[in-house]
């Protein structure tokens, strides 16, 4: 008995490490996230900048804390773009880490915002940008000043230029106007990096964490740019002391709050990503799925669709990597397919039947539309069709997009075939349905590629997902595995998602399914998910 207690003890403590305790992160099963650009969410007091009282007011819309309810999107998450205080419109540069900025409200403000969400099922993740500071920042001003300050060694400086550029030729070495010495900034000049070869900036991570964690009731973080976080020489990225950095920094939160969720941005291949794995933060941005669903949506084919899904799935949980479409520094996914919404349906049905923790970025679920500046992807929420699409009674900080008046959340409201319902009805179902919520994915084989389909199997619960990625209507579509997939027999069907009832599936004595024939007619960009239940 004595060791058995010792085993089970052991084997929690070591689940914990990893970031995989099953109580305490068992809200992610079958939950979605939802990305938010406070500056452009809503304005609650007429002076054109979205604020943290505006969030408050729209909580419902995100998540009203019904169960029943379907009015709402149905996401368990929110992610805070950075609200600490900071002199750009974006604050992925900040002054104060300890304070919000004044643009969104105050650190009571926060508070009240965490309550609220908490009182509906919503988790608040907020955006620590570890890997540098603004250079407005009082302790970057003194280390310029001041070569004996204590915070000079919390920057990488140089007398004279190194003469590096990082892999992609770039310069990242910047003229101190202070003292005409160098320093370190990958990103530009007005954002120095902070020198993490010296363990007091851990140390001040580690605080700021406790803080936000602690004092400020948030409940994780999303991380910026972690794989930047150290250098060796010209190499600026994945450097093993940036591993060792959050190892120790990921331990330390689980130390303090146990329950928290860390999230970091990798941007890079699964192959650049996976050594960030098991022990460092809890998970990470799937950018190569992101960009495998967009791309299948686009090029009308589900031929590189799964490589990059079923890697992840073969090596780590579910729940530790993170689908989306496309994120703040990104081409929304609208415009990036062409303006055309049926893709866009297409597109969400895909990244909402897939594995994976998903994120949605705010505005996506109503097709909102965007491109490069950085500005014009982050503008206002289009709400109403009124002026200023009822995002703000004063001007709005950045120009609203042409289609406020259509893509809005008063049009698409009531409408059942819309956008905003098609993202309702799937993120609900995603948390309603064990096997889509944490379902094995198992690719199947379509009598043509621009098809896709797949299986999301959890013990005998099994949805089958079939989705037309083209335009043109297609019939006689046969579907097929190359192995066993299911026990043999027969199974009926139920339309989860779609217009028609699918013929019976009948599965082979060796398991497989052999030119399955579920529709007659499948119409371009139509999407099927069907739980199958297999007869006495």
């Amino acid at each position: 008995m004595v060791v058995a207690a010792l085993l089970a003890i052991l084997i929690s403590v070591s689940s914990k490490a990893r970031g995989q305790d099953s109580t305490v992160h068992q809200w992610k099963q079958g939950a979605v996230c939802y990305e938010i650009f406070v500056r452009s969410f809503y304005d609650s007091d007429g002076d054109g900048i979205g604020d943290l009282k505006g969030l408050i007011q729209k909580l419902d819309y995100i998540n009203d804390g019904t169960p029943d309810s379907r009015r709402d999107l149905g996401a368990r998450c929110i992610w805070l773009m950075p609200i600490a205080e900071s002199p750009s419109y974006h604050g992925y540069d900040v002054t104060d880490y300890y304070r919000v900025d004044p643009e969104y409200g105050t650190n009571d403000d926060f508070k009240r915002l965490v309550a609220e969400a908490h009182r509906r099922g919503i988790r608040v993740l907020v955006d620590m940008v570890l890997n540098h500071v603004s250079s407005r920042h009082p302790m970057f001003e003194e280390a310029q000043r001041d070569t004996a300050s204590r915070f000079r060694d919390w920057f990488r400086w140089a007398a004279k230029h190194p003469g590096v550029k990082n892999e992609w030729g770039g310069d990242n070495w910047h003229r101190s106007p202070v003292r005409g010495d160098y320093y370190y900034g990958f990103f530009w000049g007005g954002m120095p990096d902070l020198n993490f070869e010296n363990p007091e900036v851990l140390e001040e991570a580690k605080k700021i964490a406790r803080f936000w964690l602690v004092e400020m009731g948030a409940d994780g973080f999303r991380l910026d740019a972690i794989r930047h976080l150290l250098e060796e020489g010209a190499k600026t990225t994945h450097v093993p002391g940036t591993h060792a950095v959050l190892r120790e920094y990921a331990a330390y939160i689980r130390s303090i709050a146990p329950a928290a969720f860390t999230i970091g941005e990798v941007w890079d291949s699964t192959g650049a990503m996976l050594p960030y794995y098991p022990d460092q933060l809890d998970a990470y941005f799937a950018f190569e799925v992101a960009d495998s669903i967009v791309a299948a949506v686009r090029t009308a084919s589900a031929k590189k669709l799964f490589p990059p899904l079923l890697r992840l799935q073969s090596a780590v949980p579910a729940e530790r990597w993170s689908p989306f479409l496309r994120n703040h520094d990104q081409t929304r996914t609208v415009t990036e397919l062409g303006g055309d919404i049926g893709r866009a349906r297409v597109a969400a049905t895909l990244l909402l039947t897939l594995p994976g923790l998903p994120f949605v970025y705010y505005g996506e679920e109503i097709g909102m539309t965007g491109n490069k500046p950085d500005e014009r992807l982050r503008t206002p929420m289009h709400w109403r069709r009124v002026r200023a699409a009822g995002f703000t009674t004063g001007a709005t900080w950045q120009p609203l997009q042409p289609d406020s008046l259509t893509a809005n959340v008063e049009a698409q409201d009531a409408n059942p075939a819309s956008l905003l319902n098609l993202y309702r009805r799937l993120i609900h179902l995603r948390a309603e349905n064990p096997a889509l919520a944490s379902g094995e994915l198992i690719p199947l084989t379509a009598s043509t590629d621009t098809v896709a389909a797949y299986l999301r199997r959890k013990g005998e619960l099994v949805v089958l997902v079939i989705t037309n990625l083209g335009g043109s209507l297609l019939t006689g579509v046969m579907i097929s595995s190359e192995d066993s997939v299911l026990p043999a027999g027969r199974y009926d069907p139920k339309t989860l998602l779609g217009g028609r009832t699918p013929a019976r599936l009948t599965v082979r004595a060796d398991g497989r399914i052999q030119s399955y024939a579920p529709l007659s007619v499948l119409g371009g960009m139509e999407s099927y998910v069907i739980e199958i239940s297999k007869r006495p």
